[in-house]
Formats: C-alpha cells, structure tokens, sequence
C-alpha cells in the first residue's frame, strides 16, 4: 500500500575534474530551507518552492559557504529561534547566521565534540539548550544558547563514549558501543534501558515525538522508549543492518542499505518499501521525511491520510482502515474524520452483511448511522419513495445480488428479510431513520404484506406512520385487506377515505368471491353510519345499476341529508359538499326511478335551488323549475343550462318553447333586461322569431335586439335554403329510383293475334293495352272495370 511518495529534491552536479568523490554528508531542513553538508567541509544553502505536495520542485541556490580544506560535515542544526546554524565540523560546535552563512560573533567553537542535539530550555524562553556529546572525555555538556553568547551549565559523566545522543527537555536518551541508557540532568536519576551488540553505524537514538525516543534494540526490534523508560507502543520488527530510523506519526521508517521499510506503529506490519540507492540517513519534518544519499536528496511525501483510509475501504482492509483512522482522529478535520469514520463503519457492516452476521452488521450500520435507504435499495421490490436517493456505499467484494438468492436460495435469503425488518423497526425512531420515515415505513409494509405476518402488518398501520398512500393502496386492494386498507387511512387523517375502504368489505368481495351480501342487510347495518351508507348505496346503483326505486330514493335521500347537516355544522368544508351536491344533482337528472314530489317536499325550505329546479322539470313544471333558478338561485347560467338539459333529445319547437319560456320570466321583470338581451344574443338560434317579436316590449330599440335579429334572420334563411336544399335532393334522388325502376323493368312485349285480354277473353285488336305486374295484359277499358268493381 502506499502511504508515501518519492520525490527528488536535490542531486549534486559532478565537478568535471576527473572522478568525484564529492558527496552529501548530512542535512538540515527548516520550512523551504534546506543545509546540506558535504564529506568535504562544504555548507549549501538551498530554497525549495514548496515542502509538501507532488507537484515538480524548484530548487533555487542560496550560497555556500566552506568551512575549511578538508573534513566531512558531521550535523547541521537549525535554530530558527534565534536564526542560529549550528555546525559540527572538525570536533566543534560553529554557530553561523542560517541566512548569510557567516560566523555569529561572541560565539566561539566548542571544542572536542563529537555529536549534538539541540532542545528546548526548560529555564529560559529566549534561548535553547545544546547538548554536546564527547567521545573522548565520555561526557555530556549541556550548553544555555543565546543569540550571542553560549556557556555551560552543566556536565554529565558516561561510564563508555556516547555514539547516539537524544534529548527531550531534560532527559538524555544515550547510546553507547553497547547499551542505551535514560539520564535526567536535572534530577541527576539514570536509567539503563537494555545492552545491544550492534556496530556503531547501526545504533540509532531519535527523538521521535513529545518525551518518546525510537532506538534501534537487540533482534532487530524498533523500539520506542518514553522518557519514563516505558512504552506505548509494541516494537517494530524490521530487517537487519537497518542504519537510521525516522517516525512520522504513524509510521516509522527504517533505512536499510538501499530500502526504506515503512511500518504502521499502530499495527507494527510493513505498509511500503522504497528504494533509493546509497541511502544513508533520514530527517524527519513536520511535512515529510527526506532521505539523503550520496549525491541525491529524495523526499518522502505523506499521502494524505483520507486518502490512505479511502484506498483500505477500497480493499476491504477496514479493521485496518479503522484502527488508523482512530490513531489519527486529532490530525484530521473534525468533519472529515465524522465523514471517514461512518463509511469505514458502515462498509465493515456491509461485509458483515453478506457474510450474514447480521447481528454484527445491524450494530455496524446503526453506528455508522447509516442511511436506511442503502440497505433498503438491495432488495428486490423494495420501494425507495425519495426520489433524489442515489446510493453512496462503498462496493465490496463478498456481494451477493439478493434478487438472485431470492430465486436460488429461499431459506437464506429469508434470513435477509428477518434481518431488514430488525433493521428498518430498530432505526425507525432514531435520527437516522427520520431522513426517510416513508421508505423505512413503506419497505416495512411491503415486507409484511407479501410475507403474509399481518399482525405486524396491522400494527405498522394503525399507528402513526409515514407509508406511501400512492403505494400501499393498490397493494392492499389487490391482496383484499380492506380492513388494513381502513386502519391506514385512518392513521394518516383521511377518514373519508377510511369509511370507504371498510365499505370495500362488502363491494369488492361481493365482486371478486362467492361470498354475497344481501343489499337489505348491509343496509340495516350501516343505518348509523352516514357517509358508509352513500358509499354502499352509490356502489348499488352506479356499479350493480339496482332498478330498485328504494335504492335510488334512499341514496338522493342520503345526499340531501348529508349536505344539509354539513351546511350546519361543517362551515369549512365548502369543497366537500360542492362535489356532494354535484353528485346529486347527476343523480336527479339521470335517474328515474324516484318520486320527485317526494324528493321536493324533502328540500323545499332548504336552498338547493337547483335540485327544486331539476325536481319540478322532471314533474314537467319547467316553468316554475325556471323561476326558482332566476328569482331564488339568481344564476342566469344555470337557467340557460336547464334549458339546454331539458331539451336535449327533444324536437326543435320543445327547445324553442323552453327558451321562449325563460325570455318570458326576465321580462316580466326589469332588473332581467339585460339577462333577456343576452339570453336573445346568445342563443339566437333557439328561438322563434315570430313568437319573440310577440313578447317583446314595445319599448325596446331596435339596437338592443338588431344583433338577435341579424342572427335570427341568417338562421331562418339558412334554414330556408336547407329545406328547398333537401327538396331538391329529394327530388333528385326520387328520380334516380324511377330511373332504375325503369332499366329494371323495361322490356319488348310481343303482341300476336292469338293475344287476348285476361279479363275479358277478347282478343286484343290494338297497340293500347296494360299489363299487369305478373305479367298479364289486358284492355285498358277492362282495367278501369276491375278497379271500379
């Protein structure tokens, strides 16, 4: 896996002269900066464009500066805090500005030094504490650094040479040609950690975080060494001859010859290696970790953690991937890390989940907060309602297609669906679920509906719930649950519709079992329930079409009543007794199996003015039908609809006689004169024009009815040339039938002086004569005898 990428930083340029024998001894690294120390006493300063990224490095080249003939630079230290370069080169300690590379006056060299390390002063806040090792005198002097001046405070005897040296505060971490040991200057305590048998280029002594130091110990273990002398972390197995070690956190890298082994230090198990060839050492940074070899200085970039998380769910590697992501919680974006952990969380339950360690899954998803929908969307003809839902987790390898298992493998996918409704029912009252309460809802009535279980089934609908109406309803009319059907509507506020499902216990199974319903018993039970028996009586007669005037009596009667009461007692629902009156109203017009006068006197001081209306037409009072609609219902449309409604399949004179009849009742007013005008304008064609110019006041212009009257005259000349249109063709037509009449009976007829009449027996002298139909002839005179006889 890779968690870190090589990126060339620096290569130094042969001279030319011959062989070089030039290379880079140490390095130093501070933000962009970059010190590099050569075997031959030479101090490079160089810029980088930037630290971190993969993107191609510049490097850009700051100065140098030769620290003498000959000898390697040992270590280079940077002390921005008092932008100090400390160099070790011939067995000192030189200080020099760490941008113009020039000797800081006051500070003179510290002699016999072999190696150094430079930590934080726990006494003073404007200066830094150097710790020089010497292999000759085997101590340890511990210098107070300022900006231009140095002194020592104190030295710390070593029983052997120091060939490592790190430091935190005041703890020393130091390693000799055969042990490691902890020294606390300041409490003057030591503690020896353990021997080894290494050579010196493999003693390693880092400090690798806050109080903790990675050293190399016996069998090849990394090991990592609080300032306590304990250990939060297992040793690192790695590979013999390892030369330098670096962490970055968490990781630790080994350098070993021509390879850099990188280990996870939260599971101790090799995550990558790199080779880089005549590697010798490794500089840790916050960004990165650079590896400097003899003519070439590589870093090492850190793949962004996310990144690494992302690739292990990828691979299905998510214990690992979560015990990373825990490890590193506080190094990453507190939404970042919320957004990591739930899909590393959430893709473990999916493995678990078709693995069929559903418990374990179930506890996964729900800590995962996984969205239900995502589980919901693997089955077969599970519903998602939402429809901006697009599935978001991760694909693993061990999938299964559950709309395979369940044709294949019944049993198991069974086990499927026990686990979905302990899901779907575990997270319905969490937060989780109320991001789609009607997919959790309906996938759960779905579920319990084609499983047959409906007891759970009723219990899911008879409380409060979010089910999709759209989608249950035909599901349970299909399957009959009528009763089911009712305790759905009635959980979500829709009692009308309720009614009307517990009504489909009598109409629907009448019409698709052998069960039957007698119309009279039905009728007896739902006496006291109101909108249940207009439901079953419109059922008898709209869809069973009952010829019995009971029935269609008792529905006009359960109409009126209905509206009537909801007109006292129900002001807002204006929309429901509109379309209840429309109904009646259809019913009045289209049935006749009712006893009108009965029905009027049942309205007759209400003000269903035009249901009086349509109950006095179909009495034949169409008159009186009229004048309710304009004196009481005052609707002048309505009365010209009446009209229309009455007359329809009814000759033209009936039409004429209506129309003239609703002229007749708006002059006999004068607040209907308009209404009368427009009634003429606008139905022209309905009148007679000899019988309205009889009616019309005197008093009228002739302007207020020219437009009747142009109307009213192109329609009688229209009419007129109609008629003489359909004489001619009549004509025309009478014609064509005499003409075939003709071609089909004309023929020769021989007449011999054998030939003698059929009446009379005569022969027939002359060329007049008639001949009958069957062919006889006879004399004219004879004919005309036989008819008047």
């Amino acid at each position: 896996m890779k968690v870190f990428t090589p990126v060339l930083v620096f290569q130094k340029i042969p001279s030319g002269k011959g062989r070089d024998k030039s290379s880079i001894q140490c390095l130093e690294c501070f933000g962009k900066n970059l010190y590099i120390g050569s075997k031959e006493g030479l101090i490079e300063y160089i810029t980088l464009n930037s630290v971190s990224g993969e993107e191609s490095l510049s490097v850009r080249e700051v100065g140098k500066r030769q620290m003498g003939r000959s000898g390697a630079i040992g270590q280079l230290t940077a002390v921005p805090f008092l932008n100090h370069l400390l160099v070790l080169w011939d067995g000192s300690v030189t200080a020099l500005n760490m941008f113009s590379l020039e000797p800081i006056p006051g500070l003179k060299k510290i002699q016999n030094v072999s190696l150094f390390y430079v930590t934080e002063s726990v006494v003073q806040t404007d200066s830094v504490e150097l710790i020089a090792a010497s292999a000759k005198r085997k101590i340890v002097s511990v210098y107070n650094v300022c900006v231009d001046r140095w002194e020592c405070v104190r030295q710390v005897a070593l029983p052997q040479e120091p060939v490592a040296l790190a430091a935190h505060g005041t703890c020393l971490c130091v390693a000799t040609c055969d042990r490691y040991l902890l020294h606390d200057y300041q409490s003057q305590t030591t503690l020896d950690l353990f021997q080894h048998n290494l050579g010196k280029q493999n003693i390693i002594a880092n400090k690798c975080g806050k109080g903790e130091f990675i050293l190399n110990g016996p069998g090849s273990l990394g090991m990592f060494v609080m300032k306590n002398g304990t250990s939060q972390y297992p040793p690192v197995q790695w590979p013999d001859g390892v030369v330098d070690a670096a962490v970055h956190f968490p990781y630790v890298l080994a350098l070993q010859n021509q390879t850099v082994h990188i280990y996870s230090i939260l599971d101790q198990q090799l995550k990558q290696t790199v080779l880089l060839q005549s590697a010798k050492s490794l500089v840790s940074t916050e960004e990165s970790v650079f590896v400097v070899a003899d003519k070439e200085i590589h870093r090492l970039s850190p793949v962004p953690l996310e990144d690494q998380i992302q690739e292990l769910v990828k691979r299905q590697r998510v214990d690992e991937a979560l015990t990373l992501l825990d490890r590193v919680q506080d190094l990453l974006p507190k939404d970042s890390y919320k957004d990591l952990h739930k899909n590393v969380i959430c893709t473990s339950g999916m493995i678990k989940f078709y693995r069929e360690a559903f418990v374990e899954a179930k506890e996964l998803f729900m800590k995962g907060e996984l969205d239900p929908r995502e589980i919901i969307s693997l089955y077969p003809a599970m519903p998602v309602v939402s429809e901006d839902f697009t599935p978001q987790t991760t694909a693993v390898s061990n999938a299964k297609d559950l709309w395979t298992l369940s044709r294949d493998d019944w049993p198991t996918f069974q086990q499927y669906l026990s686990f979905l409704d302990d899901f779907l029912r575990e997270v319905r009252p969490t937060g989780q679920g109320q991001i789609c309460p009607q997919d959790i809802d309906s996938a759960l009535f779905k579920l319990y509906l084609e499983q047959a279980e409906y007891e759970k089934l009723d219990q899911l609908v008879s409380s409060q719930n979010d089910c999709n109406l759209q989608m249950c309803v035909p599901d349970l009319e299909q399957h009959k649950r009528f009763f089911t059907l009712g305790l759905l509507y009635q959980s979500q506020g829709q009692h009308f519709n309720a009614i009307q499902a517990g009504i489909q216990i009598f109409t629907k199974m009448h019409a698709s079992s052998h069960i039957m319903f007698a119309p009279e018993e039905v009728l007896t039970i739902l006496t006291n329930y109101a909108v249940a028996m207009i439901l079953y009586l419109e059922f008898l007669v709209n869809e069973l079409h009952s010829k019995e005037e009971k029935h269609h009596a008792m529905l006009i009667s359960s109409y009126i009543k209905w509206i009537l009461q909801s007109t006292e007692i129900d002001y807002g629902n204006e929309t429901g007794r509109e379309e209840m009156r429309h109904k009646l109203q259809m019913l009045l017009w289209q049935s006749s199996l009712y006893n009108a006068d009965t029905i009027y006197e049942q309205i007759t001081s209400s003000s269903l003015h035009v249901e009086k209306a349509i109950l006095l037409g179909k009495s034949g009072k169409h008159k009186k039908a009229l004048q309710v609609l304009v004196y009481e219902e005052k609707d002048q449309q309505a009365a010209v609809s009446y009209c229309w409604r009455t007359s329809a399949g009814r000759d033209g004179k009936f039409t004429q006689g209506m129309f003239l009849t609703l002229l007749q009742i708006y002059l006999e007013s004068t607040h209907h004169v308009i209404a009368a005008v427009d009634l003429l304008n606008q139905n022209a064609a309905s009148f007679d024009l000899v019988s309205v110019l009889r009616v019309l006041p005197g008093s009228w212009s002739l302007k207020l009815v020219l437009r009747f009257l142009c109307e009213s005259m192109r329609g009688t000349v229209h009419d007129k040339r109609m008629r003489g249109l359909e004489m001619s063709l009549a004509k025309v037509e009478t014609l064509r039938h005499k003409h075939a009449l003709m071609e089909a009976t004309h023929e020769k007829i021989r007449v011999d002086r054998g030939c003698v009449c059929h009446s009379c027996q005569k022969r027939l002298s002359g060329p007049e004569f008639l001949r009958r139909p069957t062919g006889e002839l006879t004399h004219v005179s004879c004919h005309g005898g036989e008819s008047g006889h």
